[in-house]
């Protein structure tokens, strides 16, 4: 059963690449008949004024939302660095541009979210918090930061700072339908291998976000975990191949707090071991059904598990939770 379930999974994953490869080739085609028909501002700002007024300007009004604009991958390094982010609008089908708990971002946001786990596995419960802060510099660029404040292993008891981990991230090409994204992650040994931590590793990672029917979303793509220092063996670091595929549906408008924005989802994670660093390179992959919230005044609740379906996986199962507030 668990066999065909990962056949199934590994199908799905694959169909989802093979749609974000889709998103790159057509882009240019989807900025052309999508674009808005707006004024957007004229003035270029230099890169210290553009970050400035990404991070403190008003990003969220309608006439910031005048100069939001399509981008593509033809005018990559042209377009978009000499503008402020603002927050970009909608899909097609009216869903808005949101991060969900163990799915792959694609857009850009400006907040901070503080998160909590815990898992639960043969050899005892593990536990990990964090804080995860979004921080646009312009249309094109934005820093991704998560500061793992604790880190608890079950089968030793010891709680310890996680690895800390900085993404500078991208905008390939945005329209109103789709956005694709690459995000170069930074890991840093900070933490302790006791609990699977020390390892300083370079995660490179294509993501793509669509909507353009109602309130459904499709979310996802692909990369590679590569270590290359720190305490590898100890903390039993591989270099993987990984890719996820999610996919919502949002029901209800953004005002009707405590359920505004409600959105139910399940995402997909495959991670597929690629080096010789141990004798067994086991497939992982896991389903994990989630939900998010605006409860009010721009803070939302986030809240998801995760279910591994591969045989003999680390934990049986891992509840996720999240406050954010969007600012």
């Amino acid at each position: 059963m668990k066999k065909e379930i990962i056949t199934k999974t590994q199908g799905s994953l694959l169909t989802a690449l093979c749609v974000g490869l889709k998103l790159f080739l057509v882009s240019d085609n989807i900025h052309a008949k999508e674009s808005f028909e707006t004024s957007p501002e004229t003035k270029d700002y230099s890169f210290a004024e553009a970050a400035i007024e990404s991070i403190t300007g008003d990003v969220y009004s309608d006439k910031a939302a005048a100069n939001w604009q399509d981008l593509s991958y033809n005018n990559l390094f042209s377009k978009g660095w000499n503008k402020p982010w603002v927050s970009p609008p909608n899909g097609g089908g009216g869903a808005p541009r949101q991060g969900w708990m163990n799915a792959y971002d694609g857009v850009f946001y400006r907040l901070s979210i503080t998160t909590f786990g815990w898992q639960h596995g043969n050899s005892g419960d593990s536990y990990t918090g964090g804080l995860t802060s979004y921080t646009p510099l312009n249309q094109r660029h934005e820093i991704q930061t998560e500061i793992p404040i604790a880190s608890s292993t079950g089968a030793n008891g010891q709680t310890n700072f996680g690895d800390f981990k900085i993404t500078p991230r991208v905008i390939l090409s945005e329209s109103k339908n789709t956005t694709q994204s690459f995000n170069l992650t930074f890991r840093t040994p900070t933490g302790s291998s006791i609990n699977g931590n020390s390892v300083a590793s370079i995660t490179p990672q294509y993501n793509f976000w669509h909507n353009s029917w109602k309130g459904l979303v499709v979310r996802g793509g692909a990369g590679f975990a590569i270590p290359y220092a720190g305490d590898i063996s100890k903390a039993g670091a591989r270099s993987t191949f990984d890719a996820n595929l999610a996919v919502g549906y949002y029901f209800t408008p953004h005002n009707a707090v405590p359920f505004g924005d409600m959105v139910w989802y399940v995402s997909t994670n495959l991670s597929q071991p690629i080096d010789n660093r141990a004798p067994t390179s086991k497939t992982f992959v896991s389903l994990t059904p989630g939900f998010r919230s605006h409860v009010g005044d721009n803070w939302y609740l986030l809240g998801a598990v995760e279910v591994p379906v591969t045989s003999n996986p680390a934990y049986d199962y891992q509840v996720m939770g999240g406050i954010m507030k969007v600012y």
